[in-house]
């Protein structure tokens, strides 16, 4: 599984980065990071990844745009949305839109592994 995260946090991308590259989760390797939508279809093109950490909230273009372009390029990828937003209306747009899976901000390092396994099981 290759892995792309796309937050526009630096202590996000950081923070996902270590927890998938620490080794609990086999199979999966990281092969592209983020700071907007822009850049995230730009990255997602080349590194061509299976599942993508998705937050909604950043500049240039936001995550429910983003997921929407993705999905055109790459129909069968695997969305984790990880946001803090409390608006339950977006979150629920993104899961229309076709992401698998929705982790709310803040989370621990075991929610997020079992997020990660729980989306990328759903292929």
């Amino acid at each position: 599984m290759r892995l792309m995260v796309v937050d526009d946090s630096n202590m996000i991308r950081t923070r996902i980065s270590r927890v998938v590259q620490g080794g609990d989760l086999q199979g999966i390797s990281l092969v592209g990071l983020a700071r907007n939508g822009a850049e995230a279809v730009r990255v997602a093109r080349a590194a061509q990844p299976d599942v993508v950490t998705m937050d909604l909230t950043m500049p240039e273009m936001d995550g429910i745009e983003c997921i929407a372009e993705l999905l055109r390029i790459l129909p069968d990828l695997n969305i984790l949305v990880i946001s803090a937003l409390s608006d339950k209306a977006t979150a629920i747009a993104a899961l229309k839109l076709g992401a698998r899976g929705f982790l709310p901000k803040p989370f621990s390092d075991q929610e997020l592994k079992l997020a990660l396994l729980d989306v990328m099981e759903a292929r």
